[in-house]
C-alpha cells in the first residue's frame, strides 16, 4: 500500500499525469480543429475529447458559426459621378476549416478588406438613383463577388446588406425640392381632374333642369329653403325677369 502510494508521488508519474492532461483539448460542437504533426497538416479534429501530443502535434481551433463583418464607411463615387458614402454589414461562416487555415492567414480580416474594395467597385457601376432604388440588387450583387472571391479560402459568404447611403448635403436638398415639386404636381393633377368631373356633373345637371319645365324653379327654391334653415345667412332673392313682366302686365290691364 504504501510503495502505491509512493508511486503516485513519484514526480515522473506527476509529470505524465501534467502532460497527460495538457494533451486532452475539448473542441466543442460549434468548432472543429485543425491538427498538425511536426508543422504538417494531418487531419480535421471533430467536436469531443481530443488528445494533442504536446511538442509533436498542434492544432489550430476554427469557429464554424456564422459571422457578422460590419464594413466601415467607404467613400464611392457612383456611375453618374455622385460622391457618396456608404456601410454594409456581411455574413459569413467558415465552410471548410482546412482552407481557411491553410490557404489564408486571417481570414476574417481578408473577408473585412475584400468587402469593403468589392463595395465601392459595385457602387461606382450603378447611378445614384440605382442605388437608391435597387439596393438589394446592388447588396446580392457585392455577395455573389465576394462569395466567388473566397471560395479558395473555404469561406461561404450567407449575405450583404447595405445599412446607409449618405449623400452630399447640396444633393439632399436637391432631391428635397424635386420630390416636393413632384407631390405639387400630382395635387395640381389631382384637383384639375377634380375640377373637371364636377364641371361634367354641372354640366349634366344644367342639361336635365334646361329640358325639364319649371325644374329651375324648384331647384332655386329648394336651395333658398337650405340656406333659410341657419339663422346667421343673409339671402338676397334676384327675382327672375319673367316674373316682374308678368306683373307689369298686370298692371297695364288694371289701368285699362
Amino acid at each position: 500500500m504504501y510503495e502505491f502510494l509512493i508511486l503516485l508521488v513519484n514526480p515522473i508519474t506527476i509529470g505524465l499525469f501534467v502532460i497527460l492532461l495538457a494533451s486532452l483539448k475539448i473542441v466543442k460542437e460549434y468548432e472543429k480543429g485543425i491538427k498538425f504533426n511536426l508543422g504538417k497538416f494531418h487531419s480535421t479534429i471533430q467536436p469531443g475529447l481530443r488528445l494533442i501530443i504536446p511538442l509533436i502535434q498542434s492544432w489550430e481551433r476554427v469557429d464554424m458559426r456564422i459571422k457578422a463583418v460590419d464594413v466601415p464607411d467607404q467613400d464611392c463615387i457612383t456611375k453618374d459621378n455622385v460622391s457618396v458614402r456608404v456601410n454594409a454589414v456581411l455574413y459569413f461562416k467558415v465552410a471548410e476549416s482546412k482552407r481557411a487555415i491553410l490557404q489564408v492567414e486571417n481570414y476574417f480580416y481578408a473577408v473585412s478588406q475584400l468587402s469593403q474594395t468589392t463595395m465601392r467597385d459595385i457602387v461606382g457601376e450603378v447611378t445614384l438613383d440605382e442605388l437608391l432604388s435597387k439596393r438589394d440588387q446592388v447588396s446580392k450583387r457585392i455577395q455573389q463577388i465576394v462569395d466567388k472571391a473566397t471560395d479558395p479560402w473555404g469561406i461561404k459568404v450567407e449575405s450583404v446588406d447595405l445599412k446607409h447611403i449618405e449623400l452630399p448635403n447640396d444633393m439632399k436638398r436637391t432631391m428635397a425640392k424635386e420630390a416636393e415639386s413632384e407631390r405639387e404636381k400630382r395635387a395640381v393633377i389631382i384637383k384639375a381632374e377634380g375640377e373637371f368631373i364636377a364641371a361634367k356633373n354641372m354640366y349634366k345637371a344644367a342639361d336635365i333642369l334646361s329640358k325639364a319645365p319649371g325644374a329651375l324653379h324648384l331647384r332655386t327654391l329648394q336651395s333658398i329653403n337650405d340656406m333659410s334653415s341657419d339663422q346667421s345667412n343673409t339671402i338676397v332673392f334676384v327675382t327672375p325677369i319673367e316674373i316682374l313682366k308678368a306683373f307689369e302686365g298686370f298692371a297695364k290691364k288694371g289701368k285699362k
